[in-house]
């Protein structure tokens, strides 16, 4: 089962978090990872953040990243979106 967990953080305190589970392996890890980061956005009624270098750099190596207001157009009422991959 694959598994990520998403938070949004503000002041170093957590506002919202959510974990998202799925379990078609027809998927590959990162459609998986793409198909969670959708329903985590929908799920904080958040527009899909941007994947910049140092997102996908930061995923690979750690698998985690945050998206800070750099990652959005419009503006955003907290400090990050983090998501990670708790279980694959």
């Amino acid at each position: 089962m694959f598994r990520m967990w998403g938070k949004l953080m503000k002041h170093n305190r957590l506002l919202q978090d959510t974990t998202i589970s799925i379990g078609d392996y027809s998927l590959t890890r990162t459609q998986m990872v793409f198909q969670a980061l959708d329903t985590i956005c929908y799920e904080f009624d958040l527009e899909r953040p941007m994947w910049l270098s140092a997102n996908i750099h930061d995923f690979q190596i750690h698998a985690k990243t945050r998206f800070v207001q750099d990652n959005f157009i419009e503006s955003i009422d907290f400090d990050f979106l983090e998501i990670q991959v708790i279980e694959e």
